[in-house]
């Protein structure tokens, strides 16, 4: 399910949205309108199981998501250029859709995100029985590191009242990769809880949520200091950060 902009845009790039657990289209609200001002012709994803809390997500898997992502991308017109951007939990699933269409993408953009290693499971802990992962308190996000920062209380009560809870099988299934000429995709990584400094130590170090950096031929790295939502803490700032990068 995706909301699109009307109009293709006079730059003749594609740029397509996907938003991290809990979230549907709905969160790039803002960053949509100013991309699309700018230009660009913009899809914002609703990915499967993640349109209404009514939804049944128990078979929602991870190759569902993919699929849908690679179905925007596949139907763009071969005249425009494909910029992917991801912000959380999405980040391994563009990773995975670059290694299916390496040949479509023009840039992935990371939001405070990143790829991650063939093999690998965001949520490797569940339970095979669990098929749905619930927004926890702000609390429990911010003890497992998604700053709030920036966020204020209707930003807070909008997030709670919208959002929908996170299928388990895409955060359960490995991400399986298989084609190297998804490291040849530019990227760019738009730095928001933690600095650019700190990430790129991490992908030299081998760090499991970013070694995988470091093995793409060309990686630019943005700082725009806020917490884990910059589509609502920054938003203007944010859609001027992913213009640049479709413009590279």
């Amino acid at each position: 399910m995706t909301r699109t902009s009307e109009v293709h845009g006079s730059t003749g790039t594609h740029i397509i949205l996907v938003p991290g657990f809990w979230l549907g289209a709905w969160a790039w609200e803002a960053v949509e309108s100013d991309l699309t001002r700018q230009g660009h012709h913009v899809t914002a994803v609703t990915l499967p199981g993640l349109d209404s809390t009514g939804s049944d997500r128990t078979g929602v898997r991870l190759n569902d998501h993919v699929a849908a992502i690679t179905e925007a991308i596949t139907n763009t017109p071969s005249s425009e250029r494909v910029v992917l951007v991801a912000h959380s939990g999405a980040g391994p699933v563009a990773y995975a859709v670059s290694d299916r269409v390496p040949d479509r993408l023009a840039r992935i953009v990371y939001v405070d995100s990143g790829p991650v290693q063939s093999g690998t499971a965001l949520r490797d802990d569940l339970d095979p029985a669990v098929a749905e992962i619930p927004l926890p308190s702000w609390s429990e996000l911010e003890a497992e590191g998604s700053s709030l920062d920036g966020l204020d209380d209707d930003t807070l009560d909008t997030f709670r009242n919208r959002a929908v809870p996170m299928p388990a099988g895409p955060a359960r299934d490995t991400v399986e990769l298989t084609d190297s000429r998804r490291l040849d995709v530019p990227t760019t990584v738009i730095c928001t809880s933690f600095p650019s400094e700190v990430i790129q130590q991490m992908a030299v170090a081998g760090h499991p949520m970013a070694a995988e950096l470091a093995q793409i031929a060309k990686v630019d790295y943005v700082d725009l200091p806020t917490g884990h939502w910059p589509m609502w803490s920054r938003p203007a700032d944010l859609a001027t950060a992913i213009d640049a990068a479709a413009r590279v």
